[in-house]
C-alpha cells in the first residue's frame, strides 16, 4: 500500500506529534501539503487500515523521529500509541499484540511478507522480533480488505526490516550506522552496527548486526521481574534492478534470545510451587524472503510475488526437573503474487487488485525425548479488489475465495471452501473532509493447536464438527484537516470512527484439569467434562463495538495530540466479554493519550507523553484497574557532528505500578500478575556516516 508521508523536514519534524501521528490520517491531509519537503530515512509506518484503498485511514510515524520508537526494546513502546492497539506481556518473550480485544491468534502477522503462524505456548508471546530491525510496522485496525484474507479476524500487522536503500544519502556508495543504547531498571545494554551499499547503480546491499543483554528489572513496588538474557539480531538484504522492469530481492532475519526466564513467562515475579523459580529458555526465529516486482511501463501491470518461510521455536531446559523439557516449532512456507492495474475510463479510475496466496503452517513437538508429535494446515485463495474513483466518490468492492485444510489433530483435516465480500465507500464532503464506511465479512479457518499440546492425537479430542470463525467487521467515520488556523503552514487534523464486529463460531480452548474453567472435553462426544483437552465452537456469538478519535495539531516546531480509544465485547447470551489466554477478559479499559513535542532548534527535541486507561469491570465483576503513565524525552543532534544524535528518555516517569490490561492480570494475587516495568531511563547514541 501507499506509504503517507508527513510533510515535514526530519530535523524540524516534531516526536511527540509523530506519536499521535499514529492516529487516522486522510489522504486529502498530505494532497494538501505536497509542496513541503518530508523524510525518506529509516521509519515506523502505522496505518489504521491496510486496505489497498488509498483514501481515509492512513498515516506514518517516523522512528528516527519519534523516540519510543527509536528506543524500543519492546513492542509496546510505539505499537500502543495506535487507538485499538494494545501490546501486553514485560517481557520480549512474552509480547502479545492485541487489536481492539482480539490478540495475535486473530490477526494476520507478516515479517517483510512472511506469515508468523501458529500458537506455541499459551504462557509465551507468538511475536519473536526484535523492534531494532524494523524499518515499519503496518497496522490494520481491524478487517476492511478482503486482501488480508484468512487469519485476520481483527486486522494486521506487517513488520518490515530496513533496505539499503532507506539508509544510503544521494550519491552515497557505502555507509554505516552504530548504535548503543542503555536502560536502566533492567541493565539492558544494546549495541548494533549496520553496513549498507550500493556497489553499482542497480544493486543494493545491508548487513546488520546486534545485541541486547538484560537482566531482571523491578516493577513499581521493586517487585523483580525475572530475567537474565542475550540476544543476538542479524538481517542481511540484497536488491537488485535488472533492466528498467525487474527488481528482484531476497533477505533473512533472525532473532534469537536465550536465557533464564520464568517457568511460566506471563507470571514474572510468582515462584513456582515445583521448585522452578526460573529455567533456561531459547526462543528463536528465521525468516527466509525472496521477492521479485514487474513493473513495465504499462499501468495494467505492477506484479509483485514474494516466496518466504519462517520458523519460530521454544526450546526450554528444566534441569532435570520434572518433565518440562520441549522443543516446540512452528514453520510456515508461502508464496503470494499481487498485480496492481490502473485503468482510467470515461466513468472514472478503477485500480484493481488481483491476488493469489498458499501458505503452509506446520507444528512440531518434541518433550522429553519422546517421539515427535506434528501437525499441519494450509490454505489457498484468490482474491479481487476495485478501488472506482469517481470525482469526490470511492467505492471499493470485494471478494475472496478461500479453501482451507484444517490440522489432522484439531478438526480432523475438514476442509472449508468459503467465499467473503467486502464493500467499501468514502466521499469528499468539503475540501479535505472526507466521509467513510466499510463493511468486510470475516473467515478464519482452525488453526493449528498450541504446539506444546502437539501428541499425536493422544489425550485430543479431534472435533471433526468445528466450524470456521465467520462474521463481519463494519465501520464508519468522518476525517478532515484544518490549515492556517492560527498561524501560517499549521494544520489540525480531526478523525473519528465508529466500529461493530460480529463472529461466530467462536473457536476456543478447553484443557483438562481441576482448577477453574478447566473442565476437560468428553473423548467420545465431545461435550465439556471430561479427560480429553480440545477445540469447540463458543456456542454464543460475539461483538465488539467501539470508537476511535483522534485530533493533532503540527506547526513547524510544536506538536500536540490526543488520542481516545474504546472497544467493548459482549456475548450475545451470557453478556461475558471474549475470553482470553492471558487469564482474564480481552477488554481494556478506555484509553486517552496526549503527546506533546517542541523543536527548540535544529539541534534539539523535547517530548513528553502521558497514557491513561481507565478502568473496567467485566460481567463478573472482576475489575481491571486504572494506570496513568508518562514519559519524557529529548534528542540532540550537533551541529558538528554531522550523523550523530543523542537521546535520554524517562520511561514511567512517576514509577507507577500497573500491568497493561492486554497482560496477564489478577487483582487477587500480586504474584500472578504480569506487571510493567517501573521508571526507566533511557539513553541512546546513534552515528551515521
Amino acid at each position: 500500500m501507499r506509504e503517507v508521508k508527513l510533510p515535514i523536514s526530519s530535523n524540524q519534524l516534531t516526536v511527540l506529534s509523530m506519536g499521535v501521528a499514529a492516529i487516522l490520517w486522510t489522504q486529502a491531509a498530505s494532497a494538501a501539503a505536497e509542496d513541503m519537503p518530508s523524510t525518506t530515512l529509516q521509519t515506523i509506518t502505522v496505518t489504521a487500515n491496510t486496505s489497498v484503498r488509498e483514501n481515509v485511514q492512513e498515516d506514518s510515524v517516523y522512528i528516527d523521529n519519534y523516540t519510543p520508537a527509536a528506543q524500543a526494546s519492546h513492542l509496546s513502546d510505539f505499537l500502543d500509541v495506535i487507538p485499538g492497539v494494545e501490546v501486553g506481556g514485560t517481557s520480549t518473550v512474552n509480547q502479545r499484540i492485541r487489536v481492539r480485544g482480539l490478540d495475535d491468534t486473530n490477526l494476520k502477522v507478516t515479517v517483510d511478507g512472511a506469515r508468523q503462524e501458529g500458537a506455541l505456548f499459551y504462557h509465551m508471546g507468538d511475536v519473536t522480533l526484535d523492534p531494532d530491525l524494523l524499518k515499519q510496522a503496518e497496522v490494520a485496525v481491524g478487517n476492511n480488505s478482503v486482501t488480508l484474507g484468512n487469519d485476520a479476524i481483527g486486522g494486521a500487522v506487517a513488520f518490515e526490516t530496513v533496505d539499503a536503500a532507506d539508509l544510503l544519502k544521494p550519491g552515497q556508495k557505502i555507509g554505516a550506522k552504530l548504535k548503543a543504547g542503555y536502560a536502566s531498571n533492567n541493565d539492558e545494554l544494546l549495541t548494533s552496527a549496520t553496513v549498507y551499499g550500493a556497489p553499482t547503480d542497480n544493486i543494493d546491499l545491508l548487513a546488520y548486526y546486534g545485541k541486547r543483554d538484560t537482566d531482571s528489572g523491578e516493577d513499581g513496588d521493586g517487585r523483580e521481574l525475572y530475567e537474565d538474557s542475550e540476544s543476538e539480531n542479524i538481517l542481511l538484504k540484497a536488491g537488485a534492478y535488472i533492466g528498467d522492469d525487474h527488481h528482484v530481492g531476497a533477505s533473512f532475519s533472525r532473532t534469537e534470545k536465550e536465557g533464564v526466564f520464568p517457568f511460566r513467562p506471563d507470571f514474572p515475579s510468582l515462584p513456582n510451587s515445583r521448585g522452578l523459580d526460573v529455567i533456561p529458555q531459547e526462543i528463536k526465529r528465521d525468516t527466509y524472503t525472496l521477492d521479485h516486482n514487474f513493473n513495465p511501463a504499462n499501468s495494467l501491470i505492477d506484479v509483485d510475488t514474494t516466496v518466504y518461510q519462517t520458523e519460530t521455536q521454544i526450546l526450554r531446559d528444566s534441569e532435570d526437573v520434572g518433565n518440562f523439557d520441549f522443543d516446540a516449532k512452528v514453520k510456515t512456507t508461502g508464496v503470494k503474487i499481487e498485480n496492481t492495474s490502473v485503468i482510467d475510463t470515461n466513468n472514472g479510475r478503477h485500480k484493481l487488485i488481483v491476488g493469489a496466496e498458499h501458505y503452509e503452517k506446520e507444528s512440531e513437538m518434541a518433550r522429553d525425548g519422546s517421539a515427535t508429535a506434528n501437525d499441519d494446515a494450509n490454505n489457498t485463495s484468490v482474491y479481487l479488489e476495485n478501488q472506482w474513483q469517481i470525482g469526490k466518490l470511492t467505492l471499493t468492492p470485494g471478494v475472496r475465495y478461500d479453501r482451507y485444510e484444517s490440522p489432522e489433530f484439531v478438526a480432523g483435516g475438514s476442509t472449508y471452501d468459503n467465499v467473503v465480500g467486502a464493500f467499501a465507500a468514502s466521499y469528499e464532503v468539503a475540501p479535505r473532509t472526507q466521509v467513510f464506511a466499510s463493511y468486510t465479512e470475516l473467515f478464519n479457518g482452525p488453526d493449528l493447536g498450541q504446539t506444546v499440546f502437539n501428541s499425536n492425537g493422544e489425550g485430543i479430542y479431534v472435533n471433526n464438527d468445528l466450524k470456521p470463525e465467520e462474521g463481519y467487521n463494519s465501520e464508519v467515520g468522518v476525517a478532515t484537516t484544518l490549515r492556517d488556523l492560527t498561524i501560517a503552514d499549521d494544520a489540525l487534523q480531526l478523525s473519528a470512527k465508529y466500529f461493530r464486529s460480529n463472529i461466530e463460531n467462536y473457536q476456543q480452548f478447553m484443557r483438562t484439569g481441576s482448577r477453574p474453567g478447566r473442565f476437560g472435553i468428553d473423548c467420545e462426544t465431545g461435550a465439556i467434562g471430561g479427560d480429553c483437552q480440545g477445540m469447540f465452537n463458543s456456542d454464543e456469538d460475539y461483538k465488539i463495538d467501539g470508537v476511535e478519535l483522534a485530533a493533532n495539531y503540527t506547526t513547524r516546531d510544536f506538536g500536540m495530540g490526543l488520542s481516545y480509544s474504546r472497544a467493548r465485547s459482549e456475548g450475545d447470551k451470557t453478556g461475558n466479554s471474549i475470553p482470553s489466554v492471558s487469564g482474564s477478559g480481552a477488554d481494556s479499559g478506555d484509553r486517552y493519550m496526549v503527546n506533546l513535542d517542541y523543536a527548540a532548534n535544529d539541534m534539539v527535541d523535547l517530548g513528553w507523553r502521558s497514557t491513561y486507561v481507565a478502568s473496567i469491570t467485566d460481567n463478573q465483576g472482576e475489575t481491571k484497574p486504572s494506570y496513568d503513565v508518562h514519559d519524557v524525552y529529548v534528542n540532540y543532534s550537533p551541529r558538528q557532528f554531522d550523523g550523530l544524535k543523542a537521546t535520554v528518555g524517562v520511561y514511567n516517569l512517576f514509577d507507577e505500578t500497573y500491568a497493561s490490561h492486554a497482560s496477564r492480570l489478577n487483582t487477587a494475587d500480586a504474584t500472578a500478575t504480569d506487571f510493567e516495568m517501573g521508571r526507566n531511563i533511557k539513553t541512546s547514541l546513534t552515528y551515521q556516516f
